[in-house]
């Protein structure tokens, strides 16, 4: 009866949010130094988690500390336990601005190191469990459709990078992680039909356990478990828990098992939804189709807050899209996914609806006008969002000009970067190449794409551009034909707004032409071989006019001056370009030189850079690229200016504000 009456005090609830709040202080705090050191080459421990790409193996290492293994090969199975001889290294941080940190990703799981493996040995085999888990997994990568259910149903991230993207742009990406949604839906459906009965819970509760051991501890999983657990309790010794009482229990015995998932957005999505529902249940009313309209509207508003903290976006089509999605999802492709596991052959149909399902994602990710893009904002200004919609939306039940305010609020956003006005030009690491953006007083110009094979580099320069608030980029410049230079330029003009194009002089080659038929497609204007360029009366001068028969000489080569500032951006110039330019122009005391071909022995010459005399050198160069760049004699002609590096420093960030020159970098 005691226990009872402290239940139902809402001190209690008060102060067990109190102290689980200092006890994340705490712990976040105390637990973020690794008991390794680079020193240490021999480890010992169970394999939790084995993930497979085209060309090595990732591990997860559950030792006295867990580690990320990379090697080539693994001949042994999930919950082995082994030795691994190898180096450590640390994990390092995004180098383009605002992109995923895999460094505090992993810290945030308190992984402080990756192990490079040179050698693994077997200790003993897994246990039964383990065994049990790895004849599933065998058996269910034997289905074309392995790396879905694999996703689906175990929690495992398995998909291709563009799936997960277009998912998340359209915001239905939750959908991927739907199991969570599908198995509560179900044990409710389960225990309403057994009418409560206490053997139900439990028997239930013992098989989640089991599946949350599958999934190795998933988050979402876990909450269903200790829902169902609480929901018993709550039910056989009648403490007449409210939902939002029994909400809170759950969130604090989560976070005291783990105190850094506060950092995860799977839990922070998860929780922050349920506590929303929970908060509306009494709106939540109607047939099914109704129920989901409100539910999807409410998700989709209360959510804007997190979207454009996470994402940088919001896509006010994300709605209709749930809907369709989550009905989809929730009466085809979970129950199909679980049944399949029996009947094989439907293996084949469920790949078929579901490739179906992504093309779709894709297409809808050409509707463009619905995607708002957002300014980061850090995590203060987050809160404050967080508290001022949860309280304005409410209010808008009663009273519908509190809806003017939230509209306000995200207008004033969208367009903030109008009201505090933005100078730079910011060297983005695109590794070995080039690519460089000029904010103008709101006007962007984009020099170079960049480019490399089998990455994701279009879509993080895109997440860069929107962080910063970018609707659009003005010009895109491409130096000349080199795929360095302009390998992305067709993924970054079909999935961002650009209004320009500029080539260098010279005849087209293969990579611009298959520019120039999107461009026309999409009806973008371009140009080649311009002399200058006015934006917001600042001019950009083209010094480089010149047709040679090679794509380096013929490269754009760019000066302008930005508040008094003199920028020079050589491109892949030579040395041949660059004593036309010396010929042609008096350049001297320039501000920033973008270093020409990566640091190349062909490009700045001593001549050259004695000449314009650069405060600033900026070499845009790859970490231990196969060329040698940059090259030891370029260093040295460069040695009287300040020098920045892209594989050293990141992307490199000059500020141009009170007519002075602040410079940020992104380092690894």
């Amino acid at each position: 009866m005691q226990l009872k009456i402290i239940l139902q005090s809402k001190i209690f609830y008060v102060v067990i949010i109190l102290i689980t709040i200092l006890y994340l202080i705490i712990n976040i705090n105390t637990n973020k130094k690794s008991i390794y050191n680079l020193n240490n080459h021999v480890f010992y421990g169970k394999i939790i988690k084995i993930k497979k790409s085209d060309y090595r193996y990732s591990l997860l290492l559950k030792s006295k500390e867990n580690l990320i293994v990379y090697t080539n090969s693994y001949k042994y199975e999930l919950g082995d336990y082994v030795k691994i001889i190898g180096d450590l290294e640390e994990p390092s941080n995004n180098t383009l601005p605002n992109n995923y940190n895999y460094k505090k990703y992993l810290n945030n799981n308190k992984i402080y190191y990756i192990l490079n493996a040179k050698e693994i040995s077997l200790v003993y085999k897994n246990n039964y469990f383990y065994k049990l888990k790895n004849k599933l997994l065998n058996y269910i990568n034997t289905y074309k459709s392995a790396p879905y259910l694999k996703t689906l149903l175990l929690g495992e991230s398995n998909l291709d990078n563009k799936i997960y993207n277009s998912y998340q742009l359209n915001g239905i990406v939750h959908l991927l992680s739907i199991t969570s949604f599908f198995i509560s839906f179900l044990c409710s459906k389960i225990i309403n039909y057994f009418n409560h009965k206490n053997n139900i819970y439990l028997l239930l509760i013992i098989l989640i356990f089991l599946f949350l051991l599958l999934t190795n501890y998933s988050i979402v999983i876990l909450k269903v478990w200790l829902l169902l657990i609480i929901r018993f309790l709550n039910k056989k010794y009648k403490f007449n828990l409210s939902s939002i009482k029994v909400f809170i229990i759950v969130l604090v015995i989560t976070l005291i098992i783990n105190p850094f998932y506060i950092y995860n957005k799977g839990f922070i999505y998860s929780y922050y939804i349920s506590l929303i529902i929970i908060l509306n249940k009494n709106i939540i009313k109607g047939t099914y189709l109704k129920r989901l309209l409100i539910i999807s509207s409410i998700i989709f508003l209360f959510c804007i807050p997190l979207n454009i903290y996470f994402n940088y976006y919001i896509n006010i089509f994300s709605i209709v899209y749930n809907i369709f999605y989550m009905i989809i999802f929730n009466f085809i492709i979970i129950p199909l996914a679980l049944l399949i596991l029996i009947i094989k052959p439907l293996d084949l149909v469920f790949y078929s609806l579901i490739t179906l399902l992504n093309n779709l994602s894709f297409s809808l990710n050409k509707i463009s006008f619905c995607i708002f893009s957002f300014k980061k904002i850090n995590i203060f200004i987050l809160l404050l969002y967080l508290i001022s919609f949860i309280y304005l939306i409410k209010k808008i039940s009663t009273n519908k000009k509190y809806t003017i305010i939230i509209i306000l609020i995200l207008v004033t956003h969208y367009y903030i970067n109008y009201i505090f006005i933005d100078n730079y030009v910011l060297f983005l690491n695109v590794k070995q190449g080039d690519s460089t953006l000029l904010n103008i007083n709101n006007n962007s110009l984009l020099i170079d794409s960049g480019g490399l094979y089998n990455s994701d580099l279009g879509d993080n320069l895109i997440i860069t551009f929107r962080s910063l608030g970018l609707k659009k980029i003005n010009y895109f410049v491409v130096t000349h034909g080199d795929f360095d230079h302009m390998g992305e330029a067709i993924n970054l003009v079909n999935n961002f707004k650009v209004e320009k194009v500029i080539f260098n002089c010279g005849p087209y080659n293969d990579l611009e032409k298959e520019l120039i038929k999107v461009l026309d497609k999409k009806k973008i204007k371009y140009y080649s071989c311009i002399k200058e360029l006015n934006i917001d009366n600042n001019k950009l001068y083209f010094l480089q006019t010149k047709e040679y028969d090679n794509e380096n000489d013929n490269s754009n080569v760019i000066y302008t001056e930005l508040n008094g500032y003199k920028f020079m951006f050589m491109g892949d110039a030579s040395t041949t370009t660059e004593k036309e330019i010396l010929n042609k122009y008096n350049l001297q005391d320039i501000d920033v030189l973008k270093v020409g071909h990566h640091g190349s022995k062909t490009s700045s010459s001593k001549e050259f850079i004695d000449d314009i005399n650069p405060k600033y050198s900026v070499i845009s160069v790859g970490k231990n690229n196969r060329y040698g760049h940059p090259n030891k004699e370029v260093l040295n002609n460069l040695k009287e200016s300040k020098i920045y590096r892209t594989d050293q420093d990141g992307s490199i960030m000059f500020k141009i504000k009170n007519n002075k020159l602040k410079i940020e970098t992104c380092s690894p």
